[in-house]
């Protein structure tokens, strides 16, 4: 079995995705449309070609310009519907969505449309698709805790619902540090707690997420590989990094994917993951982030076989389901 076989084959979770940023051109462009919406651009190829990034704050600005497209409970359906499509093409049995309510609120979108909107496409998943799913809330790092604290609120009724709670957005100038009170009330009502960390902000970022966050899963974390005992403790604690290469080349994190630390950090015997961030934008959904990160470092059959597994085991998913995972990989 070649490579390409390989990675079709190999059942997957994905850990780091943003539900917002797998909006194709085609359906931002569609829901305009219906909308009577006008965006920037005038056609799905114009939409396609603004996605060229130099770091991460361009992007961000086409990536809020897209939500303006998801006003209503059947947009967010259809944005999630249409990612577990795709997924579960790329083999995805398990996936761990973000999404980011004050991008939504603060356009005067209710919370209740964004959320029963995702969580009726996830049902929907699991019924037909097979994919079991969990939701992640992220507050974003570059409005104020008071903001964070406002969407919690929000959050309360709908718990159930969510899984855990996460940090994205700008990451430098905006250190965990910021959020340590309202990621403390999340942990009191037995949330899980993740966050972005150490993609362009420094490996600092990423001892506070541990120290003052308390996460248990780091997202991204690539510049972990500056601080010889941070390094340390990740491999000695497990504590999974959910890395997602074709974006950090196109946000310039990296030059080029053959410069990525991901082997050397699996080497290092990090619990390391392969994800999409924002598949729409990034050009990548798991499969391409898989096939070319693998030809990029020449990644062996067992490397390969590992990220896939470390996936399942930095999933929150029940321990019988992992071992039933895991045994399904070691037998292709």
């Amino acid at each position: 079995m070649n490579r390409l076989e390989l990675i079709e084959k190999l059942p997957k979770t994905e850990l780091h995705l943003h539900i917002e940023g797998s909006l194709e051109p085609e359906l931002m462009h569609r829901l305009a449309k219906e909308q009577g919406q006008k965006l920037k651009f005038d056609t799905v190829e114009e939409i396609r070609s603004s996605y060229e990034f130099d770091n991460l704050q361009s992007f961000l600005d086409i990536y809020y310009e897209g939500a303006s497209v998801l006003v209503d409970e059947n947009s967010f359906f259809e944005l999630t519907w249409a990612y577990l499509e795709r997924a579960c093409a790329d083999n995805v049995v398990h996936a761990e969505i973000f999404f980011d309510p004050q991008t939504h609120t603060e356009r005067g979108i209710a919370f209740a449309d964004v959320i029963n909107g995702i969580t009726r496409a996830l049902r929907k998943g699991q019924k037909e698709l097979g994919i079991s799913s969990h939701l992640i809330m992220c507050f974003l790092r570059h409005l104020s805790e008071e903001s964070a604290f406002e969407t919690l609120k929000q959050a309360k009724e709908f718990l159930p619902l969510i899984k855990g709670v996460g940090l994205d957005s700008s990451e430098k100038g905006h250190p965990p540090s910021k959020f340590e009170r309202v990621f403390k009330e999340c942990r009191d009502l037995g949330l899980e707690i993740v966050a972005h960390a150490g993609e362009e902000g420094p490996a600092e970022y990423i001892w506070e997420a541990l120290n003052l966050l308390k996460v248990s899963r780091i997202d991204h974390g690539v510049r972990a590989i500056e601080d010889e005992e941070l390094l340390k403790l990740l491999a000695e604690k497990r504590i999974p990094l959910t890395v997602c290469p074709l974006s950090n080349v196109k946000l310039c994190v990296f030059k080029d994917l053959k410069d990525h630390n991901l082997k050397k950090m699996l080497e290092l015997g990090l619990c390391v993951t392969i994800n999409s961030d924002d598949p729409a934008y990034f050009g990548g959904y798991i499969n391409q982030n898989f096939i070319e990160t693998a030809e990029a470092l020449d990644l062996s059959e067992l490397e390969i076989k590992t990220l896939a597994k470390n996936s399942f085991e930095a999933a929150y998913m029940p321990k019988d389901l992992k071992e039933k995972y895991y045994l399904e990989i070691d037998q292709l």
